[in-house]
Parts: structure tokens; C-alpha cells; sequence
């Protein structure tokens, strides 16, 4: 029975992007395009190359901040505000999705590689404001992305969240590793599975899924 290994969860970390709404809104795609305009002005390379950099960044870094700042300095502030000016209006509320975790035992909070200001918007768009205790963005792990455990462990020690408590729901499977080494409940929440030894549930459907744990 699922319940049963969350029965000691009393932390619930959620991601943002791909989780908290679905792929389908294809949120990443205005990013993504924000991204690349960033990196070919920031770098004074072509578009073509701003979007290799892009991906190389992210796959080696965790996120294309990450590797900007580490090698070329490049401050996040700006970058940050830049990359998250999308459009949300196609986004809708979940009222559903919202009383599921506002019915979770304990404290409710977002970890995201987005700004914290990003992640306020479009919780605000889902209707999910009033569900979370707490919202944490690249900018309290000190910019240190996921998957690094210690960008985990300096939002935890910020929030005063006992992993051994916790439980992690998470769209990038990789985000997940460091999680299940610190003793979470790890939840891949995408349309596809990716069944690896630190992922201990999936599922398509978050609000579905939480609904097992009442």
C-alpha cells in the first residue's frame, strides 16, 4: 500500500516546473527561448551556439545559471529576472491538485532551480498560493542548482526540514539522487517512467497520486 511508506513523512518538498502544472503547458519553451537570447548577448556568440551552451550548461551544471556563473561570471540577478518574464495566462487553477496537498500532514514547501519570484507566479496561476508553508528558489541554495546535494541540504537547513521525514516530488529524475541519499521518499512525477535504485515511485498524475495517501 503506498500510504503506508509515507506514514512517516512529515516534510513534502515539491518542485516546480513539469510538477506543480503539467509538461503539456510547455512552460520551458519560452524559457528555453529566453535563455538562448541571454547567452548569445551575455557571451557575444550566435544564436546557434547560445543553444548548444545551453544544454551543455545544463547537462553539466544543472542548470545553464550555474555553468554561466562558474565560467564566465556572469551574475544571476539579471539573468534570472530575464529568463522567467514568460506568459502564464495559459495556465489554469487546480483546485484539486490544491486540496491534496493542503491535506498532506505537516509542512508544505517548493524547492526550485527557478527564482523564487517565477515559482510565486505560477503557483498563483494554479491556484496553489495557500497550499505551501514556504517557497525556496535557486537564490537560497546560493545558487547551487539541483541535483547537488548540497543545494538540498542548504534549503533543508534553511527551512529546519529533517530529510529523514521527508519525501521529494520531483519531474528530472536526476534531481532525485541526492534526495534518496539523504533518506527522502523519492516521487518521479512525469509522463514516463524511469525506473533507476533512487527513484521509489512514479506517477503521471500528481494530484491522483497524492490522493493515496490520505
Amino acid at each position: 500500500m503506498v500510504a503506508a511508506s509515507f506514514a512517516h513523512v512529515r516534510a513534502w518538498v515539491f518542485d516546480l516546473d513539469n510538477t506543480l502544472y503539467p509538461p503539456e503547458a510547455r512552460l520551458f519553451d519560452q524559457i528555453e527561448l529566453r535563455v538562448t537570447d541571454f547567452v548569445a548577448r551575455a557571451l557575444g556568440v550566435e544564436r546557434a551556439e547560445a543553444d548548444r551552451l545551453r544544454e551543455h550548461y545544463w547537462a553539466r551544471y544543472g542548470t545553464t545559471l550555474a555553468g554561466l556563473m562558474a565560467e564566465h561570471g556572469v551574475d544571476p540577478g539579471p539573468y534570472l529576472d530575464e529568463v522567467h518574464a514568460i506568459d502564464l495566462s495559459h495556465l489554469t487553477p487546480d483546485p484539486l491538485l490544491a486540496a491534496r496537498i493542503g491535506a498532506l500532514p505537516g509542512r508544505r514547501i517548493v524547492f526550485t532551480n527557478g527564482c523564487e519570484s517565477h515559482a510565486h507566479r505560477v503557483l498563483a496561476a494554479r491556484g496553489l498560493t495557500g497550499a505551501f508553508d514556504a517557497v525556496y528558489g535557486v537564490e537560497h541554495a546560493n545558487f547551487l542548482p539541483k541535483p547537488e546535494q548540497a543545494a538540498f541540504e542548504a534549503v533543508f537547513a534553511l527551512d529546519g526540514l529533517s530529510p529523514l521525514q521527508g519525501a521529494m516530488f520531483e519531474d528530472d529524475s536526476r534531481n532525485l539522487a541526492a534526495p534518496h541519499a539523504m533518506g527522502m521518499r523519492t516521487v518521479h512525477v512525469a509522463p514516463q517512467a524511469a525506473p533507476a535504485d533512487h527513484i521509489h515511485h512514479h506517477t503521471a498524475d500528481l494530484a491522483a497520486f497524492l490522493s493515496q495517501l490520505g
